[in-house]
């Protein structure tokens, strides 16, 4: 009943380069929480198997991995009887869909009472009555088309819909090795195709498998499968990207890290996820781009090469920067 809430390790190989030729104290990478929260049954907006309770729980997220099933057992039971991914998906679509037409609903009464004494509220009763009339025909908020201004006031109000989503496949071992013959993954990817969401093909028994093994022979599986990385790696850089999340690193002895920023964050804000006195008194960013230490084989020798940049206030870290922050306070 009550969701499952993990911190998951970003994979990072950066990080992992860091720590071998820092030999550091301590090596913390990003981490995501992913929630796991009960499936929705028919009904689950109007409260049908504690649907009210779910969907809040869905409600508190940033985003959604939905987990379809992509294979036929008859010895694992389907509460509709049968696969078939379309009608699931359409499923917990149209429950969150109701949710969100109750939620809209409410926000053209409020801004309608609000009418009366300013006409300033005219736009917010037009935006969010074609919303309504979108969501009646069964659609997503996100597949809603509208300008930049729109959209920011549409995303005011917390819709389930609108949540970024990445549908996860979930296929048995031989629908997962010929995923282009595979029918079932096949819809789950047109209809991730139709309204821009992605799509990952993942087998949960492999899976299993996978995270029983360490070192070599979790390596030496991998390898017999075809496959570079695990499904659950996957699938956290997946939801990673889908967040507009990237990772900016700090080295040295004491700690290798890689610290969470937003996509287009700017150098003091990036310094302030350290600690709030780096944010305050910035002075700059001494900064090298992975790629360039790598191919120099070091710091010193990257610095030799002048790829060390100093940067300042305005400058938009990007995704793989080595960073030291200089600061007064």
């Amino acid at each position: 009943i009550d969701p499952n809430v993990g911190m998951v390790a970003v994979p990072d190989e950066r990080l992992d380069k860091l720590a071998e030729m820092y030999q550091p104290d301590k090596k913390t990478p990003a981490v995501i929480e992913f929630v796991d929260i009960a499936g929705l049954v028919k009904g689950a907006s109007k409260g049908e198997g504690l649907g009210n309770k779910f969907l809040a729980n869905i409600r508190e997220t940033d985003a959604i991995v939905h987990v379809v099933r992509c294979f036929d057992d008859e010895n694992v039971i389907h509460v509709e009887g049968s696969t078939d991914p379309r009608r699931d998906i359409d499923i917990i679509n149209m429950e969150l869909v109701m949710a969100d037409l109750e939620m809209v609903q409410r926000r053209v009464e409020k801004a309608t009472k609000a009418l009366k004494g300013d006409k300033k509220f005219q736009h917010e009763v037009d935006v969010f009555t074609a919303l309504q009339k979108h969501l009646d025909g069964g659609n997503l908020a996100r597949t809603f088309a509208c300008d930049e201004d729109d959209a920011a006031l549409i995303a005011t109000s917390d819709l389930l819909t609108l949540k970024p989503v990445i549908y996860a496949a979930n296929t048995d071992e031989a629908g997962f090795a010929d995923l282009e013959h595979n029918q079932y993954y096949q819809q789950v990817k047109a209809i991730a195709d139709a309204e821009d969401s992605q799509v990952l093909p993942i087998c949960a028994k492999m899976e299993q498998d996978i995270a029983e093994l360490e070192g070599e022979e979790k390596l030496m599986f991998l390898e017999e499968l075809g496959v570079e990385e695990s499904g659950l790696d996957r699938l956290i850089k997946c939801s990673y990207a889908l967040l507009g999340l990237i990772s900016f690193l700090t080295y040295g002895k004491d700690e290798c890290r890689a610290w969470t920023i937003k996509k287009g964050t700017k150098a003091p804000q990036a310094a302030g996820k350290i600690h709030s006195d780096i944010e305050r008194g910035f002075i700059r960013a001494e900064v090298i781009a992975y790629e360039d230490m790598i191919a120099c084989g070091s710091v010193n020798a990257a610095k030799e090469k002048g790829l060390l940049r100093s940067e300042g206030k305005e400058y938009v870290v990007q995704d793989g920067d080595m960073v030291y922050f200089r600061f007064n306070v």
